[in-house]
This record gives C-alpha cells, structure tokens and sequence, in this order.
C-alpha cells in the first residue's frame, strides 16, 4: 500500500507515549508498505526530520510554531483561544501549509489509505471523508476530568469551556472521517456512546519485550518510579496528587521511602520538588528510560486524568517491576487487579499498596512474574501493526 500519514510533529526524540506508539508501528508497516509522512516540524525537536527516514519511505516538514507550555507565548495564545471556536489543543498545531501541501500530494499521487494521527493534524486536512483517524485518546474526557480535579473556579470553567469546544470538535472529526480506530476497546464503546460511531475499532497497545525486559537480577536505586511527560498536565496533576497525599503515608511507616520522577521537561513546580526534599529525584529528560525501571522497587500511576492507554504500564511490566496504578491509570488495558497489577484509587488504598509491595520481595516478584508473562504472551508490537494494517484495507 501506498500509505499518506499525517500528523502534528515528527517522532523524534521519542518521549511521548503517542510517539512511542506511533514509532513502532510505522516501523513495521514501513517494512512493507510507502509511507509519505507530513507533520509539523516543530523547533523543540531537534533531528525529529532527519531520523523520519527510520519509519517512513518520504517525509514532508512543515515550519510551525507551537509555544512551548506555561510559556508567555503559550498564555498569550491560551487568551485568544478563549474566543475561536476550537480548543486550543487544536488551534495550536493549525497550519495552511500544511493543509496546502495535503492538497499538492492528494492531486498527484493515488494512496490506498490517508491516515490522521491524533486529531491535533486533523484542521490541516483538506478532505476527511477520505481519511482513517487514529485516536489515541478520547481526546474530551481528558479535558473533563481536568475540569473535574481544577483547583479553582477560574481553571473550572477554563477546563470546562475547552471541553465543551473539544467534544463538538471531536464529534465533527469523527463523524466527517472514513472511519476511526481506537487504542482500546474502553474508548471505542466511549466514542460509540458519545459520538453515536457504530463502526469505530480498536487495536491494543503493544510493548518491546526484548528492548524492556532486564538482563539479570537489577540493583535497586529507588523505592518508586514515577515514568511520563512532566510537561503534560495529566502527569503533573498525578505527581503533585501523589506527592501532597500519598508520599506521606508511606512515609509515616517508611520514613526514608525515595521517590524518582523520570521524563521529559519537568515545570518548576515539579522541579521544585527535590529541592524541597532530597529523597525525591527529578530526572528531568533521560535518554534511556530502563535503567531507571530496572532499578526501581514499584512503578507507580496515580492518574486522575487521562484517556487512551498508558503504555508506561507495559514498558514496567515488560521490566519485570510491579505496578500500581489509580483506575483511570490502568483504563484500556487488559490488566487483572490483584494477579499483575495493584488498583487504588483513594490515596490511603494506594499507600497501602505501594507499602505492600515495598515490604514484601516475594509479592513484588509474583506480581512482576505474571505481569511480565501477561504481555509476552499477548502484545507485541508487530501484532498491532498487523490488526491497524487490517482495518485500513
């Protein structure tokens, strides 16, 4: 097949689990189809153009400008965005020469198949009735649970404007579109409840089980391992959540309890952190995530907002470290709570199970060992491009 792939910025550095996903499955479908791949070529990805050759046949940058977070050009943006129609999620990565050079290659080349990555690149598409969204989220219930957790009224009814102009904008994407498919079949019944999508599919979130799984008996560095973006703010929500109400519980049974906060551009609040406490580590962007797993006693998810999977979750299984994670953490994923991984969602529930596993070697190992055996069974990537490969012919 001749594949035209759209997406809002390259894949490199790969420090975001929707481009972790997207990576590997390009890879694979690289191997035996064309893939054009045109994306926004954003200023903080440095060398994301040039390693594009790794996962597609020929790659289209597009110059933009996306203001980085919590910057002055982010809020002078998020202001106006008050008045446009669309989240400012979507009006960030909107881009006419990108929709002008769709345009250019869909007069003079015939793809089998125009895949929209995420429904940030979807504005710059000049037809989606001829194009498959792939969702890695159902991107409106992120922005609902934001409003749910705000810690004013103001950022209330921010969250909730966004939400608002996200649910009809997701609708009108999904309803326009070819078809849609899913990363699970939790937010492929959501997007059939909420936008009335008989057709949409899902396919499962994969792993690397060779590139994850340690190569002996790892020493451990740190009691916990918080792994993820700290410049999303489902992840900065989860980290100051655990910090301010879990941390310490645990710590008035283990006093000397570490904690390691691993990912990428970590806002001065997180930073701050350790600078308050010398038994948490902010890691900030590590170019090598398994070290930080493999030396990790439990892996933890207390997310309170979010949508789509976390494949931070099988990466720690596939390390063979026990997780625990809240409800919404885990959604999507085809966990058992209880045989290889612990559910809590109050913060006394999710103490009480870090302390378990800390204390007990044994419970950490059998939950490590049947987690570990779960996603060698089942979720390879090469599965996953197979089953997107089916549902885009």
């Amino acid at each position: 097949m001749k594949i035209l792939w759209a997406k809002s910025d390259f894949l490199h550095p790969t420090t975001k689990g929707g481009h972790i996903r997207t990576l590997e499955m390009l890879k694979r479908l690289h191997s035996r189809h064309q893939i054009h791949y045109v994306a926004l070529d954003l200023a903080e990805q440095a060398g994301g153009v040039e390693r594009s050759s790794e996962y597609c046949t020929k790659a289209y940058p597009i110059p933009h400008s996306a203001p980085r977070r919590a910057t002055p050009g982010f809020w002078r943006q998020a202001c106006a965005g008050i008045f446009s129609p669309l989240p400012l999620a979507i009006s960030r990565y909107r881009s006419d020469a990108m929709r002008r050079q769709m345009e250019a290659l869909t007069r003079v080349e015939n793809f089998d198949a125009i895949v929209c990555d995420f429904l940030f690149a979807a504005p710059n598409l000049p037809d989606l009735g001829a194009a498959v969204l792939f969702q890695h989220n159902v991107e409106a219930l992120i922005w609902k649970r934001h409003a749910e957790y705000a810690a004013s009224p103001i950022q209330r009814a921010y969250f909730r404007g966004q939400y608002e102009k996200m649910r009809r904008y997701e609708a009108q994407v999904c309803r326009a579109v070819e078809r849609v498919i899913a990363v699970s079949e939790d937010d492929a019944r959501t997007m059939r409840f909420e936008y009335g999508l008989a057709g949409v599919k899902a396919v499962p979130t994969g792993v690397d089980l060779d590139y994850f799984t340690p190569p002996g008996a790892p020493k451990l560095a740190s009691d916990l391992l918080f792994l993820g973006s700290m410049d999303w703010m489902p992840n900065i929500d989860a980290v100051r959540w655990f910090v301010a109400e879990v941390l310490p519980l645990i710590r008035a049974r283990r006093p000397e309890c570490f904690l390691t906060i691993a990912g990428r551009r970590p806002t001065p609040e997180i930073r701050g952190l350790a600078g308050k406490d010398a038994r948490i580590l902010v890691t900030g962007t590590v170019p090598d995530v398994r070290p930080h797993l493999w030396g990790a006693a439990v892996a933890i998810v207390p997310l309170r907002i979010g949508g789509g999977t976390r494949l931070k979750i099988y990466e720690a299984m596939a390390a063979k470290v026990p997780v625990v994670s809240t409800t919404i953490g885990a959604e999507g994923l085809d966990v058992r709570a209880g045989e290889n991984i612990i559910l809590a969602d109050s913060a006394r529930q999710f103490a009480d199970a870090c302390l378990a596993l800390l204390d007990d070697p044994g419970l950490r190992r059998s939950q490590a060992r049947a987690a570990w055996e779960m996603v060698s069974a089942c979720y390879s990537w090469e599965v996953v491009a197979r089953r997107f490969e089916q549902l885009l012919t």
